[in-house]
């Protein structure tokens, strides 16, 4: 890192006190590594952590966030052997997974252990991200508006942000991100090497990996072995390299350690990874319009899509297939609005906002000062809100975006028209001309891989049927047409589509015509949807600019005004980590959560005449021989899941969970169904992860799937 001490001191005061003394709820939070030393170590060895600051965090030596990686863009991961093997959560490898599966080898409801490193499987699309450094760059991207950073032109960050990735990157060596923080007020640098080369390993039967299903999703208790393997690879060099059969398995600078010793109640516990997106500094306006607007959109049109998806994959397994890793992630983001709604209802979190801005009115009128930078703040976030929520795209646009996440026809209808139209229009360069061909042409591949005709007549008509209850659209001559006779109107769609004939759709890739497809039915309905996302009048594109630079000096108020307010940045899958520990809970009066599950609870759970809760042979043969091996807890007991109340969200899928020696205990997975609120406003007394144990994931390893190889491979402390 190439910062002085000096200017590491300066950035720390800049804080002022709110990040000189974090507030006593330490579960709370999702903390930037570069500064555990000076905001959090002392109080995490308080509690029993036995790691020093550089033991965490450090540039130059080894140490735990190297064995921490980015998966994808979606989730974390992390090593466990000095060879490479990463675990992640099943659901991770969800993806992956599918795409290996067919109906001779459904490695999705069978499993898949490979038994040499020959035998793992490359996964065309997937790498990892290490973390080499972090670095404050505030000074270099607001440059002169350093000091008024709501002055700060979009151009000028994306100009200066994209100086710093081409000096930074070393000509390709490196991936180099910038991101804001606080609403823009801080900029960091993260430098990653990327990895290419990433082989499915081990993925534990669907009935274990995603045991519970859809119900379970968000609950407690739970007795899901959400976990899956894989391998990064790397050349002869140990350097990132492009799939070779001749890579050979990475060698990493950290890898963790595996503790089968087990947790207890209270125990220390650290979270490390890459959370996507959390808004703790959302005002009151932006809660209403989660409440009376986005979450009822998201609900209703998951109400509208899911269950016609999930209709057409129970009818054949191969239809399951194709569709399973998209139902599993749209059923996800509706299952977790209905909770957030639920949640923020309940827990009054726009009340709680309102008396938050109430208490910075009296603040900001006490000094002059104040008020000539903060004197407008409320008042322009009161009046872009209005133009915000007065306008229909503020809900319908969910309609459009999932409407064509669904319906996978319209969706490839939809960028095979973007591709056409900027290809004819004659403003692409000629060197773009390439890309955009082979962008046209991968459309037939992924679309005759991943669908099945009837579904997608099916889907599509669920999306019509949605765009109809838009007001602005009712009267669009498509839809009119279609509501005529529905099922006429698609069959004929799709009989003439030059998307559903693979000849023709290949015909067009190599010379499309734009204006041609402009009359395919299907294409119609895809731009109405695509309308309703990006058509927006200027003034509502205005109040959105007015309230983001409103939200800003809101925030750089907030921190002057208390320093228990605003303390951690809001996660935006940039290296986090967070600490808590080991902890039950009471979700309602006279109801006790424990903090562990069991493999008797699983059992309980079993139902022969639901694909949820199906329960393999061969893991109810060693529950019944309580052959549990080395793993069984001292009461004999194997535990399947535990619970902490370590601050997480989406992304953190997959993130390891450590004890106060660094060592796994488990994989976090989950949150829980009390708390989806918490991404706007933490609940201490409610909001737990769900883990899977450690040693529930070794045991399926060894006892269940024999992957004896890999066991062997690990380093685990008993």
């Amino acid at each position: 890192m190439k910062k002085t001490l000096l200017t590491l001191m300066a950035f720390v005061l800049s804080f002022g006190v709110c990040f000189a003394n974090p507030k006593a709820n330490p579960d709370e939070g999702m903390w930037l590594p570069m500064f555990f030393k000076q905001l959090n170590h002392s109080t995490m060895q308080k509690m029993g952590l036995k790691l020093s600051a550089e033991q965490l965090y450090s540039i130059n030596n080894s140490s735990l966030k190297d064995a921490i990686v980015q998966m994808g863009d979606f989730c974390t991961g992390e090593i466990v052997s000095d060879k490479g093997l990463m675990f992640t959560n099943h659901h991770c490898g969800y993806d992956a997974i599918v795409s290996q599966s067919t109906v001779e080898h459904d490695y999705l409801n069978n499993g898949f252990v490979s038994q040499s490193y020959e035998e793992e499987l490359p996964i065309p699309g997937l790498y990892v991200s290490f973390l080499v450094r972090m670095e404050d760059v505030t000074k270099e991207v607001l440059a002169e508006n350093i000091n008024t950073p709501e002055k700060a032109t979009e151009e000028q960050i994306q100009k200066n942000i994209g100086e710093l990735v081409v000096k930074y990157s070393e000509e390709g060596k490196y991936k180099v991100e910038v991101k804001p923080f606080f609403e823009g007020l801080e900029y960091y640098m993260f430098i990653y090497e990327v990895f290419n080369d990433v082989r499915l390993v081990f993925a534990p039967p669907a009935s274990i990996g995603k045991y519970g299903g859809d119900t379970d999703n968000w609950m407690w208790p739970r007795h899901t072995g959400d976990f899956s393997v894989f391998r990064v690879y790397a050349d002869k060099n140990n350097q990132p390299a492009e799939y070779s059969k001749d890579n050979v398995p990475y060698k990493p600078k950290h890898f963790l350690p595996i503790s089968i010793k087990g947790v207890e109640k209270g125990d220390f516990t650290m979270i490390w990874g890459y959370p996507g997106s959390t808004e703790r500094y959302m005002t009151s306006y932006e809660v209403s319009n989660t409440i009376n607007i986005s979450d009822p959109a998201v609900i209703k049109a998951g109400e509208a899509l899911l269950p016609v998806m999930k209709k057409m994959m129970d009818t054949d397994n191969a239809i399951n297939l194709k569709y399973a890793s998209d139902y599993a992630s749209y059923m996800n983001l509706w299952k977790n609005k209905k909770g957030e709604l639920r949640g923020l209802k309940r827990l009054d979190v726009y009340g709680k906002k309102k008396a938050i801005e109430d208490r910075l009115v009296e603040w900001i009128a006490k000094d002059a000062d104040r008020q000539a930078r903060y004197g407008n703040v409320i008042s322009d976030l009161e009046s872009a809100s209005k133009v915000i929520a007065a306008e229909p795209a503020n809900q319908y646009s969910w309609y459009g975006n999932l409407g064509l996440m669904t319906s996978k026809t319209a969706l490839t209808a939809f960028r095979s028209s973007m591709y056409a139209g900027m290809l004819e229009s004659g403003q692409v360069p000629e060197e773009h001309t390439p890309l955009l061909m082979a962008a046209l042409s991968s459309e037939i591949e992924d679309l005759y891989a991943t669908t099945d005709l009837a579904t997608e007549k099916e889907m599509f008509k669920a999306f019509a049927n949605l765009l109809l209850t838009v007001p602005s659209l009712q009267e669009m001559d498509i839809l009119k047409e279609y509501k005529e006779n529905p099922d006429k109107f698609v069959n004929k769609a799709f009989e003439k589509s030059v998307l559903t004939n693979r000849k023709a759709f290949e015909k067009f890739a190599k010379k499309p015509n734009f204006k041609a497809f402009q009359k395919d039915k299907i294409e119609q309905v895809a731009m109405l949807a695509y309308a309703l996302i990006a058509e927006t009048p200027p003034e509502f594109e205005e109040a959105n600019v007015k309230f983001a630079q409103a939200k800003m000096l809101f925030v750089e108020a907030l921190r002057k005004m208390d320093n228990t307010l605003v303390q951690y940045p809001d996660a935006n899958f940039t290296m986090r980590m967070t600490y808590g520990q080991v902890l039950d809970y009471y979700p309602a009066d006279a109801v006790h959560y424990d903090y562990v599950t069991t493999m008797e609870g699983l059992m309980e759970k079993e139902d022969a005449t639901n694909p949820e809760f199906i329960v393999p042979a061969k893991l109810k043969e060693l529950y019944e021989a309580k052959d549990y091996g080395q793993y069984a807890d001292k009461d004999g007991k194997l535990i399947v899941c535990f619970l902490s109340n370590n601050d997480i969200t989406g992304g953190n899928s997959g993130s390891p969970i450590l004890n106060a020696e660094g060592h796994l205990i488990g994989l976090a997975f989950d949150g829980n169904w009390e708390a989806m609120s918490g991404d706007i406003a933490f609940e201490p007394e409610l909001q737990r992860t769900i883990n899977v144990d450690a040693r529930y994931v070794l045991f399926v390893m060894d006892k269940f799937a024999g992957a004896k190889r890999l066991i062997d491979e690990l380093t685990i402390v008993k």
